[in-house]
């Protein structure tokens, strides 16, 4: 597996962050990247889907984004392991412009996890026009008792394809979430050839907060430091949380600027997941 080239990341628009932020490139202490460390990882080399590792999510009703997919089962032509990747991809299959009009793939890792140094590398679809929605996030294992935002959510990637070429890293709680618009975030930064070349989505998530990065630590588009007076509301992340990979259709942020059937089939490739021990 090659390296991506290190791209320079150019801010579009930057949200107005509540709590300590920082965007900025910066170099870390934890940035031990030994394979020694490595604790969890999934390189999709072979024909399947490891299923000890993933499980399916499926389903129609808008995931409380208004969000036009039909999440399939295992088996579905929505998904498949090939050439070294995992390879997610959404399809138009009914007339269009409705929910359930289109399938795609979510998959959750059966594991969670809590601390450390994170790494998806990952290339998004061919652009073609808007109406799609890949991401690669983490939720709080708690979700079925407390609910969301309660439980925590860390988008390390979310792709919009109404803006091409960019990037949006972002935490959701309680206290700050899309729900109410004071969800912290990088907003959406430039990241050329998104859509052409594999790119590493990173995050170090530390006790005390949490750096996000793209293409090596060096490259740290938005830093969220604990609260002073932290609490389950303003920072769930002092609790495991588990992998979702999908591509959403539509939807309230994903489908802003309308869903162009012609952009169907849609592919999200990820060339690997792993996961490091903090030193």
């Amino acid at each position: 597996m090659c390296v991506s080239t290190m791209k320079k990341l150019l801010p579009l628009f930057l949200f107005s962050i509540l709590f300590s932020t920082t965007q900025c490139a910066t170099k870390t202490e934890n940035e031990d990247t030994s394979d020694d460390n490595l604790i969890w990882s999934d390189e999709f080399d072979g024909d399947f889907i490891d299923t000890t590792k993933w499980k399916f999510e499926t389903g129609d009703h808008g995931w409380g984004n208004n969000e036009w997919q039909d999440y399939q089962p295992q088996g579905s032509d929505n998904v498949e392991v090939k050439d070294g990747t995992l390879r997610i991809t959404a399809r138009k299959t009914g007339a269009g412009q409705r929910v359930g009009d289109y399938t795609s793939s979510r998959i959750n890792s059966r594991e969670s996890f809590l601390y450390g140094r994170i790494e998806i590398r990952a290339k998004m679809p061919e652009y073609k026009g808007p109406g799609i929605w890949p991401a690669l996030w983490m939720l709080g294992e708690n979700i079925d008792e407390i609910g969301w935002p309660l439980c925590g959510e860390i988008d390390l990637m979310e792709y919009i394809s109404s803006k091409p070429d960019s990037v949006l890293m972002t935490i959701h709680s309680e206290a700050n979430n899309h729900m109410n618009g004071t969800q912290l975030s990088s907003g959406f930064v430039s990241l050329p050839t998104i859509e052409e070349e594999f790119n590493v989505f990173g995050l170090l998530w530390e006790e005390e907060r949490l750096i996000f990065y793209v293409n090596g630590p060096e490259q740290v588009l938005l830093t969220i430091n604990r609260p002073e007076d932290f609490n389950q509301e303003n920072w769930p992340f002092d609790k495991p949380h588990y992998f979702l990979m999908n591509i959403a259709v539509g939807g309230n942020l994903g489908g802003l600027e309308g869903v162009d059937d012609s952009i169907f089939p849609a592919t999200m490739e990820v060339d690997y997941v792993r996961v490091y021990a903090l030193d």
